[in-house]
């Protein structure tokens, strides 16, 4: 690839290539980055995706690769985060022309938004676990004790099993949406719920308080990390691949259930899912091989994108959402964008919307339009065709989705 469609951003640190051409870039992600590559074990550079925006200690949208050391907040607390996707055998004819029957269906069919501060009668968790969500947890519950018997502390509040399949809160989604051919594919966003959080929290906290004679000389005490050969470095290792395990599951159980409320929802006929299937993380940390050495990759807001991987790039709630292919490109340590990017605060976008303009922006979607889904409104995020021509060296669009429905939680 001749062509470098990267700018390059140099300080003290290690350099930051920073896919941004045509996008909005905040002073504040930018500093977060540069403070980022002032660390002693980044390796070669910082990779900025195009939906690159102001985070917690690390910058949302950017790739991290470290030797000999993990930040735990570049990986955050929504360990696993990602999206799935699957595409029917249904058409744009076969969905009735009301659809609020089949969004009512989804929202029966998966827990999702949080009441009563997570307790017991928050309506984002199950209350009687179907039993193919017990199964899945049967595969996951051995790890999970592991990780709770050494700390104990992770396991307040956690709901693990109460939670899995159950979508959240915040930008989390489901969408029913139609392809370029009009075929019929079904998309969520979420992750891995309360324990990811509670995980996440924990190693944080914990990394702060290992690296407390020396946090005074980081940029950010956000910015603290565990060092490899250390025991909780390895016990972090060890709990941040079960949350993304669990993060996958809950996405696999979600999908699962998603089907069986659209093959229930009155008017719509027998279908069936086909093989073209993604469930791809865009918040983890992974083992890779890059320029020839093993390193560590943190995706805080990425998705990997070797050659042939497929991704999931989505747009706002009225916006399209892109089915991709990666093209394998090194400069990116083989990622791109998970999405368009907020363009400012939830805070700001409730301060400068009206339902009406989110009324005006979801036209045509069944969805909520209401004032407690204005933060999420689609002028609160970037657009999505910019963030998709600042990374053309990084993936190809193999489908171009519109939603027809969406479930916030």
């Amino acid at each position: 690839m001749s062509e470098k469609n990267y700018l390059e951003l140099k300080d003290d640190g290690v350099p930051i290539r920073a896919w941004i051409k045509g996008v909005k870039f905040e002073p504040e992600a930018e500093k977060q980055l540069r403070n980022a590559a002032q660390l002693p074990f980044i390796f070669r550079w910082i990779a900025a995706m195009p939906d690159v925006h102001t985070g917690i200690g690390a910058t949302v949208g950017s790739v991290i690769p470290t030797k000999g050391a993990i930040i735990p907040a570049a990986v955050g607390v929504d360990i696993g985060c990602g999206m799935a996707a699957v595409r029917t055998s249904l058409t744009a004819s076969d969905l009735p022309e009301n659809l609020k029957p089949l969004r009512t269906a989804i929202e029966a069919a998966v827990p999702h938004g949080r009441t009563d501060h997570g307790g017991p009668k928050d309506v984002g968790a199950w209350r009687h676990l179907p039993e193919r969500n017990r199964a899945r947890w049967a595969a996951l519950e051995s790890g999970y004790n592991a990780i709770v018997g050494r700390h104990p502390k992770i396991a307040r509040n956690a709901h693990p099993t109460a939670h899995l399949g159950t979508l959240g809160t915040g930008n989390h989604f489901i969408e029913v949406c139609l392809d370029e051919s009009n075929r019929v594919w079904l998309m969520l966003h979420s992750g891995s719920r309360g324990i990811g959080n509670r995980i996440g929290t924990y190693f944080i906290e914990l990394a702060k308080k290992d690296l407390r004679n020396l946090i005074s000389n980081l940029p950010d005490r956000d910015l603290a990390y565990l060092e490899e050969g250390t025991e909780h470095f390895s016990e972090y290792v060890e709990a941040v691949g079960w949350a993304q395990n669990y993060a996958l599951a809950n996405r696999d159980l979600m999908m699962a259930a998603i089907v069986d409320a659209v093959g229930s929802t009155p008017g719509i006929p027998p279908f069936t899912t086909t093989n073209e299937v993604v469930n791809c993380h865009h918040n983890y940390v992974a083992r890779e091989m890059h320029f020839g050495e093993e390193v560590f990759v943190t995706r805080k807001g990425a998705v990997r994108a070797g050659r042939g991987d497929l991704g999931i790039i989505p747009g706002s709630m009225g916006a399209r959402s892109y089915i991709v292919k990666g093209l394998g490109n090194p400069d990116s340590f083989m990622s791109c964008s998970h999405g368009a990017g907020r363009s400012m605060s939830r805070t700001e976008a409730r301060r400068r919307f009206t339902l009406a303009d989110h009324e005006a922006a979801t036209a045509g979607i069944e969805c909520r339009k209401d004032a407690d889904v204005i933060d999420e409104t689609p002028a609160a995020y970037k657009p999505i065709d910019a963030v998709m021509a600042a990374q053309k060296d990084l993936v190809e669009i193999v489908h171009t989705l519109h939603q027809v429905v969406c479930v916030k939680g």
